[in-house]
């Protein structure tokens, strides 16, 4: 069960590897809306102001694509 006023994860949109790294983009709510999040396994990279139109899912997947051209490749869950 969600405690009101906690993070709660909505979706995660991709998830890449390099080597033994690992990203991983996800979508919270959160008090003051929804935030888009890059994660590594241990740390949170980036973290950004999210809306669920398709412009930022866009970004979102055109940031993944910036990615997998410097070397990053899709992974599994």
């Amino acid at each position: 069960m969600r405690i009101p006023g906690e993070a709660g994860r909505v979706a995660t949109l991709w998830h890449l590897a390099w080597d033994d790294a690992r990203l991983a983009c996800v979508i919270y709510r959160a008090n003051g809306g929804m935030q888009l999040k890059i994660e590594s396994e241990k740390a949170v990279v980036m973290t950004q102001p999210f809306e669920l139109h398709p412009r930022a899912l866009a970004r979102a997947h055109a940031l993944r694509d910036a990615l997998k051209r410097r070397g990053w490749r899709d992974a599994e869950s």
